[in-house]
C-alpha cells in the first residue's frame, strides 16, 4: 500500500471517529441535562439541536430515545414503535440516547445507555456488554460469517440471562455498514430519516444483491445476501442491545474491517475513548 493510499485511509478514519466522538459527546450532554418529567420527544429534540448547533445537517437516522420499559421495546408491535414517545422521565428510570448522524460526509450510528439514578440491575447489563464487544472483534478477525456471530452473540446473551433486543430493529439487524454521504444544503428525508443516506443503503443492498453479500448484519437469510460470509472489509455500525424485564442497555459504534493477513489489523474498532469503554477501565482500575 502506497504512502498517498495509507494517508488517504488514515483522513478517512479520522472523519469517521470525528464524527463518532461528536454523537457520543451530545449524548452525554444531553444525558446530563435529563431531569424527572422530560419526554422522549424533548430528548430527541434535544439531541437534534446540540448536534445542529455543531453542523450536522443530516441523519442517517433521525434522534432517538427510549425511556423505562421502552429500552427493551416493550409493546412495540412495528418499526414505528420505535420514533420517540411522550414517555416521561421518572426517577430511576433507565435512558437510552440513540442517533446517527451525517457530518461532513462522515456518518455515525451511536447508541448511549444511562439511568437517572442509581439501578444495580442497569449497572450489570452495561457491564455484561463488555463481553459482546470482545466477542464481535474476536470472530471478525476469525473470519466468521455474519450468521455464526450473529448466533454467537444470541448465545451470550441466553448465557448472560438477557433478551436480545435487537432482533427487533427491522430485519434484527445487530448491525449494518457504514460509509461516506454527499451531502446537500437541504436534504430531504423519509419519515425523519436522511434520504441521501437511506438511498446509499438501498444502491449497496442492491448491489449486494449481484454480488451475494450485505450491508446488513442479520441471522435472516434475505434474498439479496448470502448469511454465511463473514463480513466484507468496511466499516460496520455494530450495536447489540441487551434487556431484562423492563431495563436495557446498549452500544453502538463502528467496527473497522479489512482484508490484511495481520490478526489485530484485520479487524479493530474504530475508537476506545468512549463512554462505555472508559466506564469498563475505570471498573478494571477501582
Amino acid at each position: 500500500m502506497t504512502s498517498a493510499v495509507t494517508s488517504a485511509r488514515t483522513a478517512e478514519l479520522r472523519g469517521f471517529r470525528d464524527v463518532q466522538r461528536l454523537a457520543y459527546a451530545c449524548a452525554e450532554a444531553v444525558a446530563a441535562q435529563l431531569k424527572p418529567g422530560v419526554t422522549e420527544r424533548e430528548a430527541a429534540r434535544m439531541q437534534r439541536r446540540w448536534l445542529h448547533g455543531r453542523g450536522v445537517r443530516d441523519w442517517f437516522r433521525p434522534p432517538l430515545a427510549w425511556f423505562g420499559d421502552r429500552t427493551v421495546f416493550a409493546g412495540f408491535r412495528t418499526p414505528l414503535g420505535l420514533l420517540p414517545s411522550d414517555r416521561r422521565l421518572e426517577p430511576g428510570m433507565p435512558f437510552i440516547l440513540d442517533m446517527a448522524p451525517v457530518h461532513h460526509g462522515f456518518t455515525a450510528d451511536v447508541g448511549y445507555a444511562g439511568c437517572l439514578g442509581p439501578h444495580p440491575l442497569h449497572d450489570r447489563i452495561l457491564a455484561d456488554l463488555r463481553a459482546h464487544r470482545e466477542l464481535v472483534l474476536r470472530e471478525v478477525r476469525e473470519r466468521r460469517s455474519l450468521k455464526e456471530i450473529h448466533e454467537d452473540v444470541d448465545r451470550l446473551m441466553v448465557r448472560q440471562g438477557y433478551a436480545g433486543r435487537h432482533r427487533t430493529y427491522p430485519f434484527g439487524v445487530i448491525a449494518h455498514e457504514v460509509g461516506r454521504v454527499r451531502q446537500r444544503r437541504r436534504t430531504p428525508a423519509l419519515l425523519g430519516f436522511g434520504a441521501q443516506a437511506l438511498r446509499g443503503l438501498a444502491s449497496d443492498a442492491l448491489r449486494g444483491h449481484r454480488e451475494g453479500r450485505s450491508p446488513l448484519w442479520s441471522p435472516y437469510r434475505l434474498p439479496y445476501r448470502l448469511p454465511d460470509r463473514p463480513p466484507r472489509p468496511g466499516l460496520w455500525a455494530v450495536e447489540p442491545h441487551l434487556g431484562f424485564r423492563g431495563t436495557g442497555a446498549k452500544f453502538g459504534e463502528i467496527l473497522v474491517v479489512t482484508d490484511s493477513r495481520d490478526r489485530e489489523q484485520s479487524a479493530f474498532w474504530l475508537d476506545d475513548d468512549l463512554p462505555h469503554v472508559r466506564r469498563w477501565a475505570e471498573e478494571d482500575a477501582a
